[in-house]
C-alpha cells in the first residue's frame, strides 16, 4: 500500500505534541477585535487541544 499524503493545510494548522495530542489554535481571533473584550481576545491567544473524536482523523490526515 502506499504511502499517505500529507495534508498540507492541516499540517500547517496543527501540530502534534509529545504525548500525541493535538495542539491547534482558537478561531475568531483574526479580525473584528473591537467588540470582544480584553480578557476574551487574551484567551484566544492561547492554544488549544483537538477534541479527542477528531484526533484520529486529523492524525490520519497528518500521516501521523
Amino acid at each position: 500500500m502506499p504511502k499517505l499524503k500529507t495534508r498540507k493545510g492541516v499540517s500547517k494548522r496543527f501540530k502534534i505534541t509529545g504525548k500525541g495530542k493535538l495542539k491547534r489554535s482558537h478561531a475568531n481571533a483574526g479580525h473584528i477585535l473591537t467588540k470582544k473584550s480584553t480578557k476574551q481576545k487574551r484567551g484566544l491567544r492561547k492554544s488549544g487541544l483537538v477534541n479527542n473524536a477528531d484526533v484520529p482523523r486529523m492524525k490520519r490526515m497528518l500521516g501521523a
